[in-house]
């Protein structure tokens, strides 16, 4: 028996797209049907990659009938838009993080995808990585007692990469909470599997020429009486791949030798514009991407990840590792390995598939993306106004 595929139309052909186009090509699940975005060289590419239509705007992309799901990768500040757009369109929907930029705006998209009877699903956030489900699986078939506290930690050069504008501007859904501690909250919450009720937190803004939070910490407790401390810092020194075995976020070997890349370039870009024009080079369609986009065939030996985290349970420290998960319990230690990811991301398409074509829930789904939004929200308050924050809308 044939697996019925999913016909995928792309609205936003930028970085997002092209960290999930190996996923794409490599999943028999996934056909490229269309494509939208407003730069020529990118719908020119894409038209010769797939063969397949391409339209300056959404409104044209959903219109088209051969589109089944609308992968919405456009900038954070649309998505809300686009997904109404799609849904208007009876279309299923493929959302990246965050979900939006404000807690009406995932009002308006539950509502629109529920009124239209699609799929909601928001992805990719690394709460779909193996090593972080199978820890979970672990957590919830009771080996290892109850969750206390987890500690999750992640150093990166995030803020030194090329950027645009706005990326620098929290205002408009740019920093780092919106765009990385979406990543860690999801991850948290699956794994202690309790009710969020209450945020403290603290924001770095340590360089005026990005003049957006860089790093943060944040203490969040649980309904459970576990608590979870998030911390993280993109300001291109300290990596803490160092502590994953040199596995990059996206499962890839990374090199020491490397140290200082990220500041090294950016040092040589003249203006914001110079910049902006730089990133674009390196995503899909761009001058610099010829190289990437050959490589169509999956070769990285170890799973996606998002930094150092460990979940202190009654009997055992878990570890979770690009290759599996370290337990450290109350007689010794041991390494349950995970097998080779066969495609990178399969999970987000497993989960899609198995909504739309097994009427299967999903864990990503709207009210669980809205519930993430509003720990970000309350990130930026926290910090804002030197208080806790209440959390009223997990679930």
């Amino acid at each position: 028996m044939n697996t019925p595929t999913l016909r995928l139309g792309v609205a936003g052909l930028g970085r997002a797209f092209s960290l999930m186009l190996p996923t794409f090509l490599n999943d028999s699940r996934v056909q490229l049907v269309a494509a939208s975005d407003p730069r020529p060289e990118a719908r020119a590419r894409f038209e010769r990659d797939f063969a397949a239509p391409t339209y300056s705007d959404v409104d044209a992309l959903v219109a088209n009938p051969d589109v089944q799901v609308v992968y919405i990768a456009s900038p954070h500040q649309l998505h809300a838009e686009h997904t109404r757009i799609a849904a208007a369109h009876g279309k299923h929907v493929l959302v990246e993080k965050p979900m939006a930029l404000s807690l009406d705006e995932c009002d308006s998209m539950i509502q629109a995808c529920k009124a239209s009877g699609v799929t909601l699903l928001i992805g990719h956030c690394h709460s779909f990585d193996t090593p972080y489900l199978r820890t979970h699986e672990l957590i919830s078939g009771g080996e290892f007692g109850s969750v206390r506290m987890v500690h999750a930690l992640n150093y990166t050069d995030y803020l030194f990469r090329p950027r645009r504008p706005e990326e620098l501007s929290t205002q408009d859904g740019g920093g780092a909470v919106f765009s990385q501690a979406a990543h860690q909250v999801d991850i948290v919450r699956m794994l202690v599997g309790a009710r969020p009720v209450r945020l403290r937190s603290a924001l770095g803004r340590w360089n005026t020429s990005r003049p957006t939070e860089g790093a943060y910490s944040a203490l969040l407790w649980f309904a459970s009486g576990a608590y979870a401390s998030l911390n993280y810092s993109g300001y291109a020194h300290f990596d803490s791949d160092e502590w994953m075995d040199w596995v990059g976020e996206m499962g890839n070997p990374k090199s020491a030798q490397d140290y200082g890349a990220a500041r090294k370039k950016l040092a040589a870009i003249a203006s914001p514009a110079a910049e902006a024009t730089l990133k674009a080079a390196g995503t899909y369609g761009g001058s610099a991407y010829a190289r990437a986009a050959a490589q169509t065939a999956f070769a990285e030996p170890s799973h996606q990840h998002f930094g150092s985290l460990i979940v202190s349970c009654d009997h055992a420290d878990l570890r979770p590792m690009p290759n599996g998960i370290l337990i450290y319990g109350d007689t010794g230690r041991e390494f349950r390995a995970l097998p080779a990811p066969v495609i990178p991301r399969f999970e987000v398409i497993d989960e899609l598939h198995g909504a739309i074509y097994n009427d299967r829930p999903c864990l990503h789904d709207g009210a669980w993306a809205k519930a993430t939004l509003e720990i970000c929200l309350a990130m930026l308050k926290s910090d804002d106004h030197a208080e806790d924050v209440l959390l009223n809308n997990q679930v």
